[in-house]
């Protein structure tokens, strides 16, 4: 059975996701179970959790400035975003820089 355009074009924005620097592991059990995909650069602390490829805003993606100081509360969050599994990943591999 092939796969549908979304879920098609997501797993290819995830790879790019992965060229990036991100690394992605599943944290509940199952083949379509949720991913969540962390990045480490100098400036930033990037995670992205996918919680379902078509349903509206089960998916997130957070980016932390990354400081030398302790932070109480942890790091700050510079964006954050709330979508569907497309739009979370075409956000952070266009527009957020490793």
């Amino acid at each position: 059975m092939a796969d549908s355009p979304e879920l098609a074009a997501a797993k290819r924005l995830l790879d790019n996701a992965k060229r990036q620097g991100f690394t992605f592991q599943r944290i509940a059990p199952g083949p379509d179970g949720p991913l969540r995909g962390v990045r480490q650069t100098v400036d930033f602390f990037d995670e992205i959790y996918i919680a379902g490829c078509g349903q509206p805003d089960s998916c997130t993606a957070i980016r932390r400035r990354r400081s030398s100081l302790v932070v109480p509360g942890g790091l700050p969050v510079t964006e954050r975003v709330v979508g569907d599994a497309l739009t979370i990943l075409h956000i952070v591999v266009a527009n957020w820089p490793t």
